[in-house]
């Protein structure tokens, strides 16, 4: 499948809440797929959510299998479709990033562990816990979902905001 543009903030459907997927059909699947090679495409990437790309539906994908930091706690490449935060707990600010504000980074408030569920694209439901980086990874694509970019929930604008360094 092809990789597709990302959208840059201050594009509308980036704060657009997303629908849920109603039927997981071939569309569906080859969104997913969509959204798979794009993250894969993106220099550091370790997730995409469906509004990034054009499309308001509730599927994303998270893979931090192949970062420092989630290299050692993952459930390798996550393909979500309607998931949902059924639990969290424990606070942590962690810097971050998004390919759709590629000038900036940004500390957040987000829940150490998070207990997410979804439907995989064969039809089936999964729950996990995620913990660390995946954890904070999951939420921000999940925010993504309902209209919400790390922009949003940055600690403090003053000081909580930084001019990314520029990709080689």
């Amino acid at each position: 499948m092809p990789v597709q543009p990302i959208l840059k903030y201050p594009h509308p459907v980036l704060k657009k809440v997303c629908n849920r997927v109603e039927r997981i059909d071939q569309s569906i699947v080859d969104l997913v797929q969509d959204l798979v090679d794009t993250m894969q495409a993106g220099p550091g990437s370790v997730g995409v959510a469906a509004s990034q790309i054009g499309v308001t539906l509730r599927v994303c994908v998270v893979d931090v299998s192949k970062n420092r930091l989630g290299k050692e706690n993952n459930h390798g490449l996550l393909c979500m479709i309607n998931p949902e935060i059924i639990a969290r707990s424990g606070v942590a600010v962690m810097r971050e990033g998004c390919m759709s504000v590629p000038d900036y980074t940004g500390d957040v408030d987000r829940a150490t562990e998070i207990t997410v569920r979804f439907i995989e694209p064969d039809g089936n439901q999964r729950e996990i816990n995620a913990s660390g980086f995946e954890a904070v990874a999951l939420q921000h694509e999940l925010d993504h979902l309902d209209g919400v970019l790390f922009l949003d929930r940055i600690v403090s604008i003053k000081t909580g905001l930084f001019r990314r360094k520029k990709y080689s």
